[in-house]
């Protein structure tokens, strides 16, 4: 008992020693991992602050309601999608954003993220609308345009395929079937949609 009485007494000391964006961050991470493992509706102000290692009144002197820590943990956490690299062909630029789009949907912050889309009532989920737009659907969209448009100047892809349409067909087909089949979305499977879905969508004699 007493090995044990000296070994916990470090642990809460380097715990009560943590300031500012230090425990801020274990504060985040936590409740991403929260969102991760008990989903939106089981995570609770006391769960994430044992997570943290800290005290309820730490996690809400920051963030008064969980609401607030969501999307707080949500904005520092989601993957940043920057250019996709070009690499020659329309086939192998949606393989190379389709495939990132699947690590972020399969990430830690993107377990939460699907966890709050599926579980939140219409109210809560009005919350983190912007949030999802902005972080995730816009930016994904801009990297499908732009794809969409090398394919155009080469020749590869129809004139009139960078509309609205077009450019939702990936995330929404990713999230439906990830959602009702429970995919996974392998590399063998993200080849076999560009290939069977999106090339012929997009080939100029499609039209």
């Amino acid at each position: 008992m007493v090995t044990s009485r000296w070994t916990a007494a470090p642990a809460r000391a380097a715990s009560s020693r943590r300031r500012g964006v230090v425990l801020e961050r274990a504060i985040l991470d936590a409740a991403l991992d929260q969102l991760g493992t008990v989903g939106w509706n089981g995570l609770t102000m006391e769960g994430v602050a044992a997570g943290a290692q800290t005290g309820k009144a730490a996690v809400y002197r920051r963030w008064p309601s969980k609401e607030d820590l969501v999307a707080d943990a949500l904005r520092a956490g989601l993957p940043r999608l920057d250019a996709v690299p070009d690499l020659g062909s329309v086939r192998e630029d949606l393989l190379a954003l389709t495939r990132r789009a699947r690590d972020a949907m399969y990430s830690r912050p993107g377990f939460a993220l699907r966890s709050i889309i599926h579980e939140c009532d219409p109210n809560q989920a009005e919350r983190f609308h912007a949030l999802i737009l902005e972080g995730v659907v816009e930016p994904t969209v801009q990297l499908l345009r732009e794809v969409i448009r090398r394919g155009i100047e080469r020749g590869e892809v129809r004139s009139d395929a960078a509309n609205g349409y077009v450019l939702d067909a990936v995330p929404a087909m990713m999230m439906y079937r990830s959602k009702m089949c429970g995919s996974e979305w392998g590399d063998r499977e993200i080849e076999e949609m560009i290939d069977q879905f999106m090339l012929p969508l997009l080939r100029p004699d499609a039209g």
